[in-house]
């Protein structure tokens, strides 16, 4: 078990368990879990978690945010929840679910995620290749040259292999039978290049047209037009989704004692002819017709176009949208051998960063401080994820600086053809993948010079349009004062609000408490109580904000703006409502002593759950302190608990 083996445990208890997880992936700073009932997962809670920046719900996938280091935090969540063996057999009923377009987003980032690191690893050896030449470390006729380039070839010219396991695993098809169809349509002999070579076409089809094709090989009569299928994207993924929907049904028919051998070879006699007759050929001239308007609508107005991709890139991040453009990006990168449409996107992250050092730079508040560091470091390395969850997009204005750049850089790199040639790197590591093989500077110098514009402009005009919210200004000059001044003065030149008990019980210190997502306060202070009656009512004025749908926790905002989640017992989410009741819902006002919620505490201990209820200040962070009141007492509605410290 990894260092990130308790984090795991309170994600998947807040994801509703592990019964409730379909299947699980992620991308650089996100676990994407599909689940079979969203509506399980406590979304406030993973929010407000240690370890999780927050919680997004796109493209039909259950999105909780990490950062940097969700690899090691997938590990421990499939290691605790069993997922590494865990069947996928119900995950194509899931995928059918939800509108087409969250389905579609869904399918791209199953079937790229799992290639691109190695894709960007590959290209980055060929973007130092192309460095190394054009520096004249050796000649390109050198056996090091031969062996880097290889090495950074084969992915790219095999890619159908790697994207027929993918899809083969997203589509539920034997993950064998899909390397098996990759690999057909990259068999030398098949390919038109080999052909062409080899003999005279037998006639052409639609000449005369952007769709004109010789044929140089017929089945039963039957023309297929030839391609050359390497390096290609979307024909693969579209043969191995039949083969998946022929795999199903000869599945069907086909007796037991044979299906083993019998099956894939009924599912591959069938999809690959197919394939190259009607598939193959439909989808490649559909990826042309698509490029051409790509390039028609670029080609009104680089500039234009450039503006538009910078300025909207990080608000698709958002919502995980962004990778519904990665196979315009790699079809682009494996039929062109570079990319200009998508690439403007390329100074968001500096500006990201930019924005970032200023605050660093600008701000009194120690906390964001040392968020804004790390989180400048990661951008630069093209990780913008934790930065835009956890600083820009809550302050609003930093958000929208960064975007502004990114449009005006993004206008820059499209008014000057900026290009990518190897998919590789993010980040400064980006760099050696932007190097023209012809050896010329322009390219680059373009690359460094957007990025180096994108962080200064970020940084100005964070820098003089930067303040501090005065609330965290106030706080500041408290805390530094704080031990300049006695008890009495204190309290005397503070605000504070009195927090309210909101059940009759035994009052006992939070750090009690045997969940350690509570006992170590990582959920905000508070206090532990243990009821006596089977009752919660209001601790304070204010609003419902959130009503778990099994009712065992609420969550309320004073009219002050103090956030508050009572919690009844212990893991009691897993009763599914069992024993609690409520009429509640989100937006109700309440005052004090209103009752929230009736629950029955001799049936919840029975079932075996610990009846120990934390009293929780959600948005601790956003006040002085938060003081208990003395503990191991017994206490009554409405008895003093908590002193929230403004």
């Amino acid at each position: 078990m990894g260092k990130y083996e308790s984090l795991a445990k309170e994600i998947i208890k807040n994801v509703g368990g592990k019964e409730n997880i379909n299947s699980l992936t992620h991308c650089i700073t996100r676990l994407r879990f599909k689940l079979k009932d969203e509506s399980k997962a406590n979304d406030e809670v993973l929010k407000n978690m240690d370890g999780v920046v927050t919680v997004m719900k796109s493209g039909g996938q259950y999105q909780v945010v990490i950062g940097n280091h969700v690899a090691e935090v997938y590990a421990d969540v499939c290691t605790i929840a069993g997922l590494e063996s865990k069947s996928s057999n119900n995950e194509e009923e899931e995928n059918n679910k939800g509108n087409l377009f969250n389905r579609a987003i869904d399918i791209v980032s199953g079937i790229f995620q799992p290639i691109l690191g190695v894709m960007s690893a590959c290209g980055m050896l060929k973007g130092f290749n192309a460095l190394f030449l054009a520096l004249g470390l050796y000649k390109d006729s050198s056996g090091l040259s031969i062996l880097l380039n290889g090495i950074g070839d084969a992915l790219f010219m095999f890619l159908p292999l790697f994207l027929g396991f993918t899809s083969a695993k997203k589509f539920n098809l034997k993950p064998m039978l899909g390397l098996a169809i990759g690999a057909a349509m990259c068999y030398p002999a098949l390919q038109l290049s080999t052909l062409s070579k080899n003999a005279e076409p037998l006639y052409t089809l639609f000449a005369n047209t952007i769709f004109a094709s010789d044929v140089y090989i017929n089945i039963l009569g039957i023309p297929i037009i030839s391609m050359d299928y390497t390096s290609t994207v979307i024909p693969v993924i579209f043969i191995v989704y039949f083969a998946s929907k022929c795999e199903k049904f000869f599945n069907k028919i086909i007796p037991d004692l044979v299906k083993f051998f019998i099956v894939p070879m009924l599912v591959l006699l069938v999809s690959l002819p197919i394939g190259f007759l009607i598939i193959g050929p439909v989808t490649m001239f559909g990826s042309m017709i698509i490029s051409q308007a790509v390039f028609a609508v670029r080609n009104v107005s680089p500039l234009i176009a450039g503006t538009i991709v910078g300025g909207t890139w990080q608000i698709l991040v958002i919502f995980g949208m962004h990778w519904g453009f990665i196979p315009v990006y790699i079809n682009n990168m494996v039929t062109l051998g570079y990319d200009n449409i998508m690439m403007p996107f390329f100074g968001c992250t500096f500006a990201t960063a930019g924005v970032l050092l200023a605050i660093f730079v600008k701000t009194k508040d120690k906390k964001l401080k040392e968020m804004a560091l790390p989180n400048f470091i990661s951008s630069v390395f093209g990780v913008t994820e934790p930065a835009i969850y956890g600083i820009t997009l809550p302050m609003k204005k930093p958000f929208i600086i960064s975007c502004i750049v990114g449009a005006l850089v993004g206008g820059f790199y499209g008014h000057f053809n900026f290009r990518k040639f190897f998919a590789g790197g993010m980040g400064i590591f980006e760099f050696p993948a932007m190097i023209n093989p012809d050896g010329t500077s322009g390219n680059i110098i373009v690359a460094v010079s957007g990025a180096v514009l994108a962080i200064l402009l970020g940084f100005v005009i964070t820098f003089f349009t930067y303040k501090d919210k005065e609330k965290n200004a106030e706080i500041t000059e408290s805390t530094e004062n704080k031990e300049s001044v006695n008890d009495k003065n204190k309290t005397a030149l503070l605000n504070k609000e009195i927090i309210f008990s909101p059940l009759k019980g035994k009052l006992l210190k939070l750090k009690d408490s045997k969940d350690e997502a509570f006992g170590s306060e990582s959920l905000g202070k508070g206090a532990l109580i243990i009821p006596e009656e089977g009752k919660a009512v209001s601790p304070i004025n204010g609003t419902v904000s959130t009503v778990t749908p099994t009712l065992h926790a609420i969550g309320l905002t004073s009219d002050s703006g103090i956030e508050i989640l009572i919690h009844i017992g212990i893991n009691t989410v897993e009763l599914n409502g069992k024993y609690f009741k409520s009429n509640l819902k989100e937006g109700d006002k309440v005052s004090i002593g209103d009752t929230l919620l009736e629950f029955d505490i001799d049936s919840i201990v029975k079932e075996g759950y610990s009846i120990e209820s934390p009293v929780i200040i959600v948005n601790t962070d956003e006040y002085l302190d938060v003081l208990e009141t003395e503990s191991n007492v017994n206490i009554n509605y409405k008895d003093s608990i908590l002193t929230v410290i403004k």
